[in-house]
């Protein structure tokens, strides 16, 4: 039995193979359609989620499974003091699979040493997000047709945005991987970060507080909001909240083919303006999730189809 916590879980060559998966459901979805009958996918998200948590239950609908679970703490036993550990024994016997969000680090990690089924983690605090980092992956794979050889720049919130740490850890493998980090100091990138991937891996990047400087080179522009939920202090959000608001003049300067990407929700650090240009791919990010989960669960429960040609899949 396998569980996903962290996206370095996962070797290169099983996130090709599932960006893979995820091309040839996109193509033959009647395939998939019933991979999964007769499996239910539990869904425990202590934490708020739109995308997340019904991507995870369309994915599981797609495959023709079913879904059980809750969308928020209050209407669970945690808030009767149940914990984490006992929750994860409790859906075993419910449950095939778990997606699990919590705002507390470590949370989805012991699930999976209590669980007796496979668990995904769906976000857990500001530490990290696997399943975002592979619906971004594909997206990018999908845009760019490589994840090697590229320019990525994340702006905003970097210190608390479990996507980026995410990503940047996943694209750290790849060759030819340069990045930029746009942030203002409250918000930098954590040392641990840094030190453990950055330098560690010997990966070029450079720090600056000013997008506009970063945007000509950049061949994917990854925004995040600034997270109030994250904040102690609303004083502090409120100060720091529109450092970085991506308008349709700051792309005069980037190249015609870069990528935008946000994980969402977004707040205001996109212009709704930009949604019309080419280069907006969040909306696209949004469906590659889905398919992303949808090969990740199949994967998880063994019960992947082999693909022809899958070196060509798009």
């Amino acid at each position: 039995m396998r569980s996903l916590i962290d996206i370095l879980e996962l070797s290169v060559p099983e996130i090709d193979s599932l960006i893979a998966t995820a091309f040839d459901i996109e193509k033959n979805p009647a395939k998939y359609a019933h991979l999964c009958d007769g499996k239910k996918l539990a869904t425990l998200f202590f934490e708020p989620s739109t995308r997340t948590r019904l991507s995870f239950e369309a994915a599981m609908y797609e495959l023709g499974g079913h879904v059980i679970g809750f969308s928020e703490a209050q209407s669970s036993s945690a808030s009767k003091g149940e914990s984490v550990a006992d929750t994860a024994r409790v859906v075993s016997c419910y449950a095939d699979i778990i997606a699990m969000r919590h705002p507390k680090e470590g949370a989805p990690l012991v699930a999976s040493m209590n669980a007796s089924i496979p668990v995904i983690n769906a976000g857990d605090g500001g530490h990290s997000h696997p399943t975002q980092t592979l619906a971004d992956l594909c997206t990018i794979r999908r845009e760019k047709g490589r994840l090697s050889d590229l320019t990525v720049g994340f702006c905003g919130d970097l210190k608390f945005g479990r996507t980026v740490h995410s990503l940047i850890a996943a694209l750290s493998r790849y060759t030819g991987i340069k990045f930029v980090l746009i942030s203002p100091a409250e918000l930098r990138l954590p040392e641990y970060v840094r030190r453990d991937i950055l330098v560690k891996e010997r990966i070029p990047y450079r720090e600056t507080t000013k997008l506009e400087d970063a945007m000509p080179e950049l061949d994917i522009l990854y925004m995040t909001r600034v997270q109030k939920e994250r904040f102690v202090s609303e004083e502090e959000y409120l100060r720091l909240r529109d450092t970085y608001i991506l308008t349709a003049d700051k792309l005069t300067c980037a190249k015609a083919d870069m990528s935008i990407l946000h994980p969402l929700p977004r707040v205001n650090e996109i212009s709704v303006a930009i949604d019309r240009d080419p280069r907006a791919c969040y909306f696209k990010q949004v469906y590659c999730g889905k398919l992303m989960r949808m090969a990740l669960i199949l994967m998880l429960l063994g019960l992947t189809p082999e693909i022809a040609g899958e070196e060509n899949v798009y």
